[in-house]
């Protein structure tokens, strides 16, 4: 059987997205490096380095936040 696609990604499967929901630490992973692309797009930001020069990065405290939310809002509260 095809696995299913959107925009030519392969999507996650259900059995990961169930694992995930009732908190196997595997899944939960798979579902963090499947949205690490995204997370990185949207915690881009223009970073100054300790002589005022700016630089695009990652800003890297927004992404920690941004998957905890995402794996408390995965995980079903028991």
């Amino acid at each position: 059987m095809k696995q299913p696609t959107f925009n030519g990604r392969v999507l996650l499967s259900m059995d990961v997205i169930e694992a995930a929901r009732v908190g196997d630490p595997l899944a939960l992973e798979h579902v963090l490096r499947y949205y690490d692309r995204y997370i990185n797009k949207i915690c881009t930001r223009t970073l100054y380095d300790k002589d005022g020069l700016p630089h695009i990065g990652i800003d890297e405290y927004m992404k920690h936040l941004l998957q905890a939310k995402l794996v408390e809002d995965i995980v079903v509260k028991k």
